[in-house]
């Protein structure tokens, strides 16, 4: 049935059961007959898990040798890092980008590791590197061998469907638990959870590389009597090069934001001195090791990205020189470079290199405190802004959701889901928030939901207006583009740094890191939607005397819907994300409980919030995401 037909029918459907629920079940929260106590058996699990970490077959004969394994090479990237120097790393990074992408990136490359030496953050930019490379290359490993089985299998990519959908949605923090009980605190469980993390993007764009290969090469290939391992090898796997690179280039990011939240449980590196520094409120501090973390992330993106698209392209558009600079002359003049170093006794960053941000950050810090957190005229304080929001928005949305029947969210949930989905999605949407009331979350569930729908309202809000911005003038899309590159490229961590200083501690700054880590994803899509309506329909629209604004409300926003659906789907999920890790800074509701269970080791606390914020997740994911309807003759609908 056309959406068109279908919303007024659910939306009568859903009025009639709220009228008939109102009065055979009442109102209240989530009745405590329907809730199952799972603390009991996650308690014993934990236990048993402390009390035979050390003596156990599992433990003693895989678990300690996969936690071995991981602690050399991470220990041996580490060595290897420190052997070339500063001046040797340098130039490695510097070659590689040339090779990969050219002289700008190079130069870019370059700058960003004097700028880690210069803010006195080398060995903790070493440190994450080392970590880094070894769960880089695990992810890979691991996401392109989910990515063959599911590519390569429909059966197998059923199964896996589900579980990558979880793990897309479950955020960063939910991982942290489960490795610290079973690993311990420090490297292997950082690595491992980050592993976790950052394999769903390359086995999905792994299987969509796969899956999309040219039909008449695979049969040609056939034809000529080429074997299966043959044609995965020779023809498969040479057409997904792009996706494989683009999944090699998410990975990277996911494993980097990964690898500074993983901090808390022993990854040090930079990470560990941002967590430092955000625990003390010391925001200098704290910039001094995020400016790094930042500049890694743009130069990995860059020359990943780079890479992948070099591969796609006609040998010509190689980077000029390159062919030129064979491999091996690059690692001699690294060697060379570093040997050196070592002659000069000059491995570390000379000290004397180093520039004092902490101080000037600091009293900027104080004097936008002291002028802008309380006291401006008319306008008033950020502490004012963060008290509003939370006395005027927060709270009253808060209230209103928790005050709902739990019925009625239910049903409002499937609702809603079902709008622009179908009957399979909205179930799924029920049957996800009914597991939260069932886990004995709803009230902090909702607490986090009421943070996610404040972010998302300005997210949107602000993301819509300057992505039409941007879509029709190409000035300040060129002007948008470096800013949202670099929030884009910002792991989540981050964002709580200047927020903190700003707004101070509670919902609010949650709230405010959430929409700028958000809004990047939002401009970005809404602006490519617009752009891609076709210039037909708007040139008629304007030779018929529309103006500007009508050709934007009713030509470009309506035929750009699948675009702007698509944004306000990533939107949701990534303020989620942010707003769960707000937990760190007075956030509360889930992502206290999940923060709270990781510090005191409390596996039944920090699952069962973890759970609840994988259902939370799930959720949102169904009620944003439209799902493709199908007619009798199996056209989309």
């Amino acid at each position: 049935m056309p959406l068109r037909r279908r919303g007024p029918l659910t939306l009568a459907g859903a009025a009639l059961l709220l009228v008939l629920g109102a009065v055979l079940l009442g109102g209240g929260s989530w009745p405590g007959a329907l809730t199952v106590d799972v603390s009991a058996p996650l308690d014993r699990v934990g236990d048993w898990i402390i009390d035979n970490r050390d003596g156990h077959p599992l433990f003693l004969y895989f678990l300690g040798h996969v936690s071995n394994a991981v602690i050399v090479s991470v220990r041996a990237v580490y060595l290897l890092l420190l052997a070339l120097g500063w001046a040797g790393v340098t130039a490695a990074a510097g070659l590689v980008a040339w090779r990969l992408a050219g002289v700008r990136l190079a130069l870019v490359s370059v700058a960003a590791f004097a700028a880690c030496g210069l803010l006195g953050m080398w060995v903790p930019t070493l440190q994450t590197l080392a970590l880094m490379v070894v769960a880089v290359l695990a992810s890979v490993l691991l996401g392109t061998l989910l990515g063959l089985a599911a590519g390569l299998s429909a059966r197998m990519d059923r199964v896996l469907r589900p579980v990558l959908d979880t793990m897309q949605v479950l955020p960063a923090f939910a991982y942290l638990l489960p490795v610290v009980l079973v690993f311990g605190i420090g490297v292997p469980a950082a690595v491992l959870a980050t592993v976790v993390y950052a394999a769903p993007p390359m086995a999905r764009l792994t299987a969509l590389g796969l899956r999309g290969a040219d039909a008449g090469v695979m049969e040609a290939a056939a034809s000529l009597g080429a074997t299966g391992r043959q044609r995965l090898l020779t023809a498969r796997l040479p057409l997904a090069r792009k996706e494989l690179l683009l999944g090699v280039n998410q990975s990277i990011m996911m494993a980097l934001g990964m690898a500074v939240i993983a901090s808390v449980i022993g990854a040090g590196g930079l990470g560990d001195r941002v967590y430092q520094a955000l625990a003390s409120v010391d925001v200098g501090a704290a910039l001094a090791a995020g400016v790094p973390i930042v500049l890694l992330a743009v130069v990995l993106d860059r020359v990943t990205a780079a890479a992948g698209a070099r591969l796609g392209s006609a040998p010509a558009a190689s980077p000029a020189g390159s062919a030129r600079t064979p491999a091996l002359v690059s690692a001699a003049l690294v060697a060379a470079i570093a040997a050196a170093g070592h002659l000069s006794g000059r491995l570390d960053w000379p000290r004397a290199w180093t520039v004092d941000t902490a101080g000037p950050v600091n009293g900027a810090v104080d004097w936008m405190t002291a002028h802008l957190y309380s006291g401006v005229p008319v306008v008033g304080g950020t502490a004012d802004w963060a008290s509003h929001l939370t006395t005027g928005v927060l709270n009253p949305l808060r209230s209103g959701l928790q005050w709902l029947p739990w019925w009625s969210v239910l049903l409002a949930v499937g609702a809603l889901a079902l709008l622009i989905g179908t009957w399979r999605t909205a179930a799924t949407a029920v049957l996800a928030m009914a597991a939260i009331g069932v886990l004995g979350v709803w009230g902090p569930a909702l607490d986090t939901l009421s943070q996610v729908l404040a972010a998302v309202a300005v997210t949107l809000l602000l993301g819509f207006a300057l992505g039409a911005a941007a879509a029709r003038g190409a000035r300040l899309d060129r002007m948008l583009r470096p800013v949202l590159d670099v929030f884009q490229t910002m792991p989540q961590f981050v964002y709580l740094i200047p927020v903190v200083a700003l707004f101070g501690v509670g919902r609010a700054p949650a709230v405010a890191a959430a929409v700028v880590y958000a809004l990047p994803a939002v401009v970005r899509i809404t602006a490519q939607g617009l752009r891609a309506v076709d210039p037909g329909a708007v040139e008629s629209a304007r030779s018929l005397g529309a103006t500007g604004r009508q050709q934007l409300l009713q030509v470009q926003l309506p035929l750009a819907r699948p675009a702007l659906l698509l944004a306000v789907n990533q939107g949701v999920v990534l303020v989620l994300a942010v707003v769960v890790i707000g937990g760190l800074v007075g956030g509360g509701a889930l992502g206290y409980d999940a923060v709270f269970g990781l510090a005191q080791g409390d596996l039944a606390t920090g699952l069962v919030a973890g759970a609840a914020i994988v259902c939370l997740g799930l959720v949102l994911d169904r009620v944003t995401q439209p799902t493709r309807r199908r007619t009798r003759t199996g056209e989309g609908a």
